[in-house]
């Protein structure tokens, strides 16, 4: 495995930001689709090994295959264009504005939900036959998540936000290293290898994702789960969201960019202008 020294794939990690500010509409969500969607895929294969085998470690060591994909196939998801879009800003790219910086993220939004619920529109048919027979064990699996993971948390009140948001910022911590972790090797082994560790780590502890979850709930409302629309936007989604732009912007986005980048331009030798030229004359 070809490695690559932090202060070089530092730099490919601002240039990727850029050049996700600058793609069309059309591809950011085509891109953001299929990466919600494979996702979701991803999901319900882990959570029905997890409920086939009884071991939740076997799930988690399989799930990251579907965030592999999303990387080696180029597609984009939200919680990636957290930590990457905002550097080229910080970096002060021409033609990065905060305003192409929120439409990078909404298109990446709405494209990564409409994968993520087509998936589990289909997922929902696919185990109950078309709404005809009750929900399979896995099914179930999936309503009681959708459960636990709403009203569980409002069962707290201010301790189960606090909760909740602190998780979704440990998931995007791991998923992000993952992310730009692949900047690391230039072989598609290293980069499989390398996202493998962190991403496995967020799904077995039970962090939040966002994209997850926008397969998870849907799924599960549509199962019977006994929570409702509100309490998974108030009690999941959005502070999902704002934890996860936490975790991979401040714990891996900017402490790179700050101690690689940053700290490699600094060193940088000077090089001589046409005034320094002509004053030494």
């Amino acid at each position: 495995m070809s490695y690559v020294s932090p202060p070089d794939f530092v730099k490919h990690m601002v240039d990727a930001g850029e050049s996700k500010v600058f793609m069309s509409t059309r591809d950011t969500l085509i891109r953001s689709f299929m990466a919600g969607a494979i996702l979701a895929l991803a999901a319900a294969f882990a959570i029905t090994v997890t409920v086939q085998s009884g071991n939740a470690l076997v799930g988690a060591l399989l799930f990251p295959v579907g965030f592999i994909l999303i990387y080696l196939l180029g597609f984009d998801l939200l919680t990636g264009v957290f930590t990457l879009v905002p550097l080229a800003w910080i970096d002060k790219r021409p033609g990065v504005t905060i305003g192409g910086l929120l439409r990078n993220w909404g298109l990446v939004f709405v494209g990564n939900f409409a994968g993520a619920f087509l998936v589990a529109v289909m997922m929902v048919v696919t185990m109950t036959y078309g709404f005809q027979t009750p929900p399979n064990e896995v099914a179930q699996q999936i309503g009681s998540i959708g459960e636990g993971r709403t009203v569980g948390y409002a069962e707290y009140g201010a301790g189960g936000m606090l909760t909740l948001f602190i998780r979704g910022v440990l998931c995007n911590w791991m998923v992000s290293t993952g992310v730009v972790a692949a900047f690391l090797a230039k072989d598609v082994v290293g980069k499989a290898l390398i996202m493998w560790m962190p991403v496995m780590l967020f799904f077995y502890m039970g962090f939040e994702h966002s994209i997850v979850n926008m397969f998870l709930f849907p799924a599960g409302l549509m199962l019977g789960g006994e929570f409702s629309i509100m309490d998974y936007l108030v009690w999941n989604e959005i502070p999902t969201v704002l934890g996860n732009l936490v975790g991979g912007l401040s714990f891996v986005g900017l402490t790179l960019y700050a101690t690689h980048y940053r700290t490699a331009a600094k060193r940088q030798p000077k090089l001589p202008t046409l005034s320094d030229h002509v004053v030494s004359r």
